[in-house]
Order: structure tokens, then C-alpha cells, then sequence
């Protein structure tokens, strides 16, 4: 099956499926603006009914009077200033993006996703189920670009009207954000107006009328003076209207009738219909953009070209998208400016391994097919690579991706019951998660995905929903296999959304028995009753000898008690496996999450598995912090505006069950990738209170082997820095630290006795953080080792400062640490200015005799110096 395509399509028609089209937190034509009154312009009528198929009116270039359009100073400026405030509007960054750099712009990484010419005959093919085999791609029409959207078409007739198609996070929204922009800059000399409108905006408006003058002046106030040109612009206005599934379109006269007058007042909705009718303004392009669920909701013989947005469907274009958005210069900083920025090389390392691991690691690159997820690429990337922003999690980079993609829109605007995109997908999609965690599969048959989507589905509204987050959304979530062994089946698009939605499955509380179900609203309503019903059996009780009054009163008061024992057990059930899965003996000696996901993005050096060798039990490790990170308010806050909210008593007692059974499991001895995992967990939760009880009684920080990434030191830091009680040992041996991981810890080792930076590579500028801990007033180490680090005769000079001035320390080694004659006559020299020193260790570090023979006597003369070697 090839990638260039989403999954098949069912018959669309009037009526059938509507799902939102997730709005864009900064894109100003999602504003809604506050109505004025009725313009005074006036236009001659227009009654022009096109009948042509496709809205098609002649096929020659527009006529001169089109080309003098606008030449007056004051229309000219008034466009002008309508450029300018688009331009602002459309390159304002989502928070999301904020994080790449305060210089980053979108118009500097955009890369144009692959724009497919399609046909009425293939839009109304029969409905088909979900097709796994992989078949040779149809014969395709060709592709097209923007500046080739309103070119002639096969016959030569003018196209005026264009719809775009494409399922959620192939780049609709951004698609139109760049086209407005190139026509802000000039680069689509075609039309010399454009006016965006936002779907979900006139939506919002309901069916109060409002005239198209008023709703071009109000939203874009430069272009209040040049409206009475509207009407004689022709095809060199260009409406653009983003997101029609927010919008119930009615063409039957009797539902909607014609109008040709900008200035009558209309519903929105018959506004639209009236302009793609072509009888108002009958000259002007139109731009609309759709989720496939909607496309029917306009009659075939109404437009003139269809596009389906196919996103990434060539490897070269996300390897274009991946070069431009990692190589940005800025790209590194963080908003605090905290931390080390990756050098070019480094970038252009890491553009370089995920190329090779797109073309070899086909998986990865069926999931980069859709732009959305290049971009999650890349912020995982930068959260891993880059100096992290104070707060962020990778819980909260998931949660933003689907804000960003969802936004908390409804899965059907028309349907009574209101449901949320993300909550039916969590509901549906979840469950197909949760089911794979726990039976350890992310493989899944044709049979397992209906399983799960078509569970307790009964009604007709029901299928219908179905039918719309198929057609919109499934694609976003699933796609098949196409690794070897493997073909037939489904796998989430990342690996990591697996564990995501899982998790939010748990914590949104839709694992539950029948009995569970019903108890909790059992509970609730006897609860709610009982106080009034009993108080008045308990008056009829003492005036009536009725014996069976106060046993039913108690039987209130039982109620909702055994429901909250059941709810509670379940917690404590979730919250047991939760723990269960974080400790499993299996993964002991797995990497640590944070490498594990750098692997599956970035693959792994030397030679992969043969298909033929026995498959790795599935490790399912970011389950549980994604479960965490969840929790947290932050996170709570994003779900609540995708219409998943948790209730804050839920979480509350979520939490509670997790610390209980933490406390139990969490106080064996942990290798050491597994204690990063531990950290990395509270980390996600960002709940310093519940981390400081829950880690209480961790005394040993054994870290040893694990590669301290700058993500790593910050989480280290960020979880045990605001301890208070001491830590015995951190041994931080062979980590690959550097300065500014040792500055990032430095609250960490103000709490250590015993601290070990052996095999770190460490050099003389690392001496300079040492003496700044030394020399802390709050510095409490006894044992510092440092050997195997070059830190030479310059670092031990700056290393003596320390000393100098330090109480606590009585244990130093610096075996091989690249002295010489020079650094140990420097230590001989200095060693009296401190006296608490008991052990010092300076072997291997090729000093000649004199060095060694005055060393020795500094040491014979030392007051407390027990120990040279």
C-alpha cells in the first residue's frame, strides 16, 4: 500500500459526517469579531446563475478591467494595509511553536505538502472497509502546487472554484496560512484581494443575519473603503474559506434562497451558498478547505477542481522539512536562555541520522507522511537535544500536539450530543491502546481495530459518528505495518502514542465494569438524596412504629460507601499495574526511557535484527510516566480544552493510590537506568510535594553507565534538587557529563556526602563549577572522586581554590587525572591551607621524583592527612 494516500474512503453525500477542523490558537481569522452596523456602500446586483460544470465562465486571461483594478491612491494604500495587518496576523507563532527560538518563523521551514488533482468519480466511490493489503498505487492524476490551484483544466475552461481535502495533520490550516502569506508578499500575482474567512468563526455566528459587506468590514477594517470595487474585481478576488465541516450547508432553494446582493443581510451559511452558487459576485475564485467527512456538502457541479491534500508522500520532502526546522540557528535556545545550545555539528549530526533512519527505517517515514508529525518529531527532538523551557514535559509535547491538532472541537457540530474529537478518540482509540499494553502487543489485526470502534455502538447517530472519525480522523492515529513479517496489520503511528493514550485512557477513568459504570452515578444520586430522604424517614420513624424505616435509612448511608470501595479498589488496581510496569525485573537492563525514544527517532547504530530472529518482549515503559505526567495541572488544563477534563478530586485520588503503592515498590535498589526512569516519572508529574514523600527515604543516587544528557541533569535536578534531607552516595561515574551538567546539578551535590564524577572526561574548565561547590556554604561532600578526568595542572589550580576554603571534604582522589610535576608541586604547595583533609589519592599521574618527594612531605606535615597514595 503506498503512503502518498490515507486510508480508503466511504461514500460521502449531503449530510453525512461532520467533523471540526481543529482551529489554530494564533490565526487571527479564528478571532471572533464583534458585528457593526450595515454599511452604507452600495452594488449593482449581479444575477448571473452559472450552470456550467465546475463554475467554470470562459477559459481566456481576465479582462482589463480587471488589470486596472485598485490604481486609485486610496484603494491601493487601503490593500496595502490590509497586506500588512494579514501578514502580522498570519505570523504570529502558536505557543507550541515558541519553543524553537525567538526568531523562528513558519515562513522560513514551510515546506508545501504534495497536492493531489482528484475526481468527482473518485470521491463517490462505493464505501469500502479498512484495506490492509498493499496494492500498486492507481494510475494519479498529476499533483499540483499553489500557484496552480486556479490554472485551466483539462478542457480549458477557467477554474473559479477549488476544494481542498484532507484528513487531520495533513496540513490544511498551515496550507492556508502560507498562501495568505505569499499573497501578502507578492508571490500570487493572480489576485490582487484575498479575504480569509474562518468556517468555525461564521459558525459561531448561528443564523443571524449579516450582509457579506459587513462581515468583510468588520473583520478587515482597511478594506471598509474599497468595498463598493468588490463587485467588479472578477476573478481576481479570492475568498478563501478554511474549515467547511463547521458549516451545515443547505443548496436546495427551499432551504436556501438565491440573493446576488453583498449587502442584504443573510445567514452565513446562505452567504456561502449564494457565492459558491456563483450568483453572488459570480466572478470571484473561491478557496475551501474540508475534512473528506464534508466534501459532499457541495454539489460536484459547483466546483471546478478538487485537491486532496496527501501531505508528505515523498521521503525528499520530509527530509527537506526535518534540514530546514532542526538547522534554524536559534534553534537550541530556550526560552530562558538556560543551558547549551547543540553546535551546527550537532545538528547537522542529528539531520543526518534521522535521514538515514527514514530511509532505512521504512515505519518511521509512513509516519512522517502526515506534516503533523514531523513536527512532534522534531519537538521531541528538540526536547531532547536542546535546553528544556522551564515545565516542559514530554507529556505536555503530546498534549500540545493534539491541541494543536484538535483543539478540543466537536466530532460532529450538528450532532445533539456535542462530543468531543479527542474524547471519542480516547474512548475508541484508547481502548485499542490500553488493550495492546497490557497484553503486550503494538501489532494489531483488522478484527482488534472494529473491535474497539465499533464497541456498544447501537444506534444509527452512533454509526454515523463512526463514520465521520473514520473518514477524518482514524488515519491520524493508525496506520499499517509495513515492516517485514508484519504486513496486514495496524500499528499506531508512533510508538509513543500508543503509551499516551493509553494512558489517558486510564486517567480519564473509561476503564471500567458494568458495575463500576453504574456505581459511581448510583452513588452520586443516593448521596445526593439521601440527606433529605433520610431526615424525613427518620421523622416518620419516631412518630410511626415502623420498624423497617431506620433499616432502609442506614441502606442509604451503606450505598455510597461500597460504590467508593469499588472505585477505590480499581485505582488502587491501576495504580498497581501502573507500578508494576515502571519496576518490571524484564527491563532492568534496558536503556532509560529518554534514550530508548532517542533510538526509535534517530534508529540505532549497527546492524538490525533479522526478521527471522524471535521478536523482544515489547517494552512499554513511558505507560506509566505518560500516566504521571497526566496528572499533572498543567496537562489537566490542555485536556480540559480538548473536552477531556479531569476532575481535580479524580486526580487527587488518582495520586493517592500511585503514592501508596510507590512507597512499597519504590525503596528496593534500583539499577541505575531504571532510577533515571523512577526520576523521570516525577518529573513528568511536576508535583514536588508528592515526589519529596514519595522518595524520602532514597539515600543512594547510583546513576553510573547512564549518558547525562543536558534533558537528563535537568531532570535529576528538577526532582531532587528541592530535597532537604541528605543523599549518603551520588555516583555519577562514567556519565559523560560536562560543565554545564555539573551546573545544572549543582543543587543535587549541595546535598551529597559522597560524590563520585569518575570516567567523565571532565577538564580544567569543569574545576571551575568544582571550587564554586567547595566553596558553597551549603556544601556538605566528604568524598569527592575525580579520577580518570583530564583535568590537568590548570584545573587543579582553580581545584585548590576549593579546598582552600572548604570544611566538609576529607576524601579526594585524583588518580590519573593528567598532574604532572606541575600539578602535584601545586597541591604540596596548597595542601596546608586546608585541614580537614584525611585521604588523598594522586596515583598515575607520571609526576617525576621531586614532585612525588615534596608532595609526600606536604603530606607528613599535614595535621589530619592520613592517607597518600
Amino acid at each position: 500500500m503506498r503512503w502518498s494516500h490515507p486510508l480508503h474512503r466511504t461514500l460521502w453525500g449531503p449530510g453525512l459526517g461532520r467533523a471540526l477542523q481543529p482551529a489554530d490558537d494564533n490565526i487571527p481569522f479564528l478571532i471572533h469579531w464583534i458585528w457593526a452596523r450595515k454599511g452604507d456602500c452600495t452594488f449593482g446586483p449581479h444575477r448571473v446563475l452559472i450552470r456550467q460544470r465546475g463554475s467554470s465562465v470562459g477559459s481566456g486571461p481576465p479582462s482589463g478591467r480587471h488589470e486596472q483594478l485598485f490604481r486609485s491612491t486610496s484603494a491601493a494604500e487601503a490593500i496595502q494595509r490590509h497586506r500588512r495587518n494579514l501578514a502580522e496576523w498570519f505570523s504570529r507563532l502558536p505557543r507550541e511553536e515558541r519553543q524553537f527560538g525567538p526568531t523562528f518563523a513558519l515562513d522560513t521551514i514551510h515546506v508545501d505538502p504534495v497536492i493531489r488533482e482528484s475526481t468527482p468519480d473518485e470521491l463517490l466511490r462505493p464505501p469500502s472497509e479498512l484495506v490492509l493489503e498493499h496494492q500498486l498505487p492507481p494510475a494519479r492524476l498529476p499533483t499540483l502546487a499553489l500557484s496552480q490551484l486556479f490554472d485551466p483544466d483539462a478542457c480549458g475552461h477557467r477554474v473559479q472554484t477549488v476544494v481542498l481535502y484532507g484528513t487531520v495533520g495533513t496540513g490544511k490550516s498551515t496550507l492556508v496560512r502560507k498562501m495568505v502569506l505569499d499573497w501578502c508578499y507578492g508571490r500570487l500575482p493572480a489576485f490582487e484581494l484575498l479575504i480569509p474567512f474562518s468556517c468555525e468563526d461564521l459558525s459561531s455566528l448561528g443564523p443571524s443575519p449579516a450582509s457579506l459587506c459587513q462581515l468583510v468590514a468588520q473583520r478587515y477594517t482597511p478594506l471598509e473603503e474599497i468595498l463598493p470595487l468588490m463587485a467588479t474585481t472578477g476573478s481576481r478576488l479570492l475568498f478563501v474559506f478554511h474549515g467547511l465541516e463547521h458549516l451545515n450547508l443547505d443548496f436546495r432553494l427551499a432551504g436556501t434562497g438565491l440573493c446576488s446582493d453583498p449587502e442584504k443581510p443573510e445567514a452565513p451559511a446562505a452567504i456561502i451558498v449564494n457565492l459558491l452558487r456563483k450568483y453572488m459576485l459570480p466572478e470571484a475564485s473561491i478557496l475551501v478547505t474540508t475534512r473528506p467527512s464534508a466534501i459532499g456538502r457541495i454539489p460536484s457541479k459547483y466546483v471546478g477542481r478538487y485537491g486532496e491534500i496527501c501531505g508528505f508522500s515523498d521521503t525528499n520532502l520530509q527530509k527537506l522539512y526535518f534540514q530546514l526546522r532542526l538547522n534554524q540557528p536559534d534553534c537550541g535556545h530556550s526560552a530562558g536562555g538556560v543551558g547549551v545550545s547543540p553546535t551546527p555539528a550537532q545538528r547537522d549530526n542529528l539531520v543526518e541520522m534521522l535521514s538515514r533512519n527514514l530511509e532505512g527505517h521504512h515505519q518511521i517515514a509512513a509516519a512522517c507522511f502526515l506534516p503533523s508529525y514531523c513536527w512532534l518529531v522534531c519537538a521531541t527532538l528538540h526536547f531532547l537535544h536542546a535546553p528544556t523551557p522551564v515545565g516542559q514535559t514530554l507529556t505536555s509535547i503530546y498534549t500540545s500536539f493534539l491541541r494543536l491538532n484538535f483543539n478540543g472541537e466537536m466530532l460532529d457540530s450538528t450532532d445533539p450530543s456535542k462530543l468531543s474529537l479527542m474524547a471519542y478518540a480516547a474512548r475508541t482509540m484508547g481502548k485499542l491502546a490500553y488493550e495492546g499494553v497490557s497484553s503486550r502487543k503494538t501489532y494489531f489485526s483488522e478484527e482488534d481495530v472494529h473491535g474497539c470502534l465499533e464497541a456498544g455502538i447501537r444506534t444509527e447517530e452512533e454509526f454515523q459518528l463512526l463514520h465521520v472519525f473514520r473518514r477524518d480522523a482514524l488515519r491520524f492515529f493508525l496506520a499499517p505495518c509495513v515492516e517485514p513479517g508484519h504486513l496486514g496489520t495496524f500499528v499506531f503511528t508512533v510508538p509513543a502514542m500508543q503509551e499516551y493514550l493509553a494512558a489517558l485512557y486510564i486517567v480519564l477513568g473509561l476503564r471500567k465494569t458494568t458495575l463500576q459504570r453504574v456505581g459511581k452515578e448510583v452513588a452520586e444520586l443516593v448521596g445526593r438524596v439521601g440527606e433529605d430522604v433520610g431526615l424525613v424517614l427518620g421523622i416518620v420513624a419516631k412518630l410511626l412504629p415502623l420498624r423497617a424505616l431506620p433499616l432502609l435509612f442506614n441502606l442509604l448511608k451503606v450505598v455510597p460507601r461500597v460504590f467508593g470501595r469499588v472505585v477505590g479498589k480499581s485505582r488502587e488496581a491501576v495504580a498497581q499495574a501502573m507500578v508494576l510496569e515502571m519496576f518490571r525485573e524484564e527491563d532492568y537492563y534496558n536503556d532509560d526511557v529518554l534514550d530508548q525514544m532517542d533510538a526509535s527517532i534517530l534508529g540505532r547504530e549497527g546492524p538490525r535484527c533479522h526478521p527471522e530472529e524471535p521478536p523482544e518482549d515489547e517494552v512499554f515503559e513511558l505507560f506509566p510516566m505518560f500516566m504521571g505526567g497526566l496528572l499533572s495541572a498543567h496537562n489537566r488544563a490542555m485536556l480540559a480544552q480538548l473536552g477531556c477534563p479531569i476532575k481535580n478530586l479524580d486526580a487527587l485520588e488518582n495520586a493517592q493510590a500511585i503514592k501508596k503503592k510507590l512507597g512499597k515498590l519504590g525503596r528496593r535498589v534500583l539499577p541505575p537506568s531504571e532510577l533515571l526512569d523512577h526520576l523521570f516519572f516525577h518529573y513528568e508529574f511536576q508535583n514536588q510535594r508528592f515526589s519529596a514523600e514519595v522518595l524520602s527515604s532514597l539515600r543512594q543516587l547510583n546513576l553510573a553507565g547512564v549518558r547525562m544528557t543536558p534533558l537528563k541533569c535537568t531532570v535529576v535536578a528538577a526532582v531532587l534538587g528541592t530535597g532537604k534531607h541528605a543523599l549518603e552516595e551520588v555516583n555519577l561515574a562514567s556519565c559523560q557529563l560536562d560543565s554545564a551538567g555539573l551546573r545544572t546539578l549543582m543543587p543535587v551535590f549541595l546535598r551529597a556526602r559522597k560524590l563520585g564524577l569518575q570516567l567523565n572526561s571532565l577538564g580544567p574548565e569543569a574545576c571551575r563549577d568544582l571550587r564554586d561547590l567547595l566553596l558553597h556554604d551549603q556544601c556538605q561532600i566528604t568524598t569527592l572522586r575525580l579520577s580518570n578526568n583530564p583535568l590537568t595542572a590548570t584545573g587543579v589550580a582553580l581545584l585548590v581554590e576549593g579546598l582552600a576554603g572548604n570544611t566538609s571534604l576529607t576524601h579526594l582522589s585524583l588518580l590519573h587525572t593528567g598532574l604532572g610535576d606541575e600539578g602535584l608541586e601545586l597541591l604540596a604547595a596548597q595542601l596546608d591551607r586546608n585541614q580537614q583533609l584525611q585521604e588523598l589519592n594522586v596515583a598515575y599521574n607520571g609526576a617525576g621524583d621531586t614532585a612525588a618527594l615534596a608532595l609526600a612531605r606536604a603530606a607528613w606535615e599535614h595535621p589530619s592527612l592520613e592517607l597518600l597514595q
